[in-house]
């Protein structure tokens, strides 16, 4: 399996995803990095009243600092990995073949069918793939705004380890 390959197949979701990712991300970043600053682990408000009371003995060791860490970290990854997701999907909107030149380049051509948003192909193992190309980020490559015809064959680039990661091939399609 080809590292590069799994990379681009994992950045195609939110670029053929847009419009999806957008509100998604926009939405959670907030809450994510809301959840990843200090005072928002549970217990904590309550544990500095106790400190400045003086309730804690000296000899007790504070408990939940760890988890809490822990829980930070994973908070920020996350809103990190959804910022990045949101930039991904801004540029999949706008156009930017964030991931489209690269499956161009490397897939494997085959025949496949339109119906409405919705792709149909059979990969060189004999896998049938039926794969959405929506409206606001198509899945479509070098030329984005190509009239696909709806049930007219056209040619679809896949990558071999990761067949969910296509493109329709707008250099050869019916005029």
């Amino acid at each position: 399996m080809n590292p590069m390959d799994t990379l681009i197949w994992l950045l195609n979701f939110p670029a053929a995803h847009g419009y999806a990712m957008v509100f998604i991300a926009g939405f959670s970043i907030l809450g994510l990095f809301a959840m990843s600053v200090r005072g928002a682990a549970p217990g904590g408000a309550l544990r500095a009243i106790r400190e400045r009371e003086g309730l804690l003995r000296p000899e007790e060791r504070p408990r939940g600092q760890v988890s809490g860490r822990i829980l930070r970290i994973v908070f920020r990854i996350l809103a990190f990995v959804m910022l990045g997701s949101l930039v991904i999907g801004i540029l999949g909107l706008t156009g930017v073949p964030v991931t489209r030149a690269y499956i161009y380049d490397n897939g494997r051509p085959t025949t496949a069918t339109m119906d409405g948003d919705w792709v149909t192909f059979t990969t060189a193992e004999g896998v049938e793939y039926t794969l959405e190309s929506n409206f606001f980020s198509p899945a479509v490559y070098p030329d984005r705004d190509a009239y696909i015809p709806t049930g007219e064959p056209v040619v679809v680039r896949y990558l071999a380890s990761h067949p969910q990661a296509f493109v329709i091939d707008s250099s050869q399609t019916p005029r």
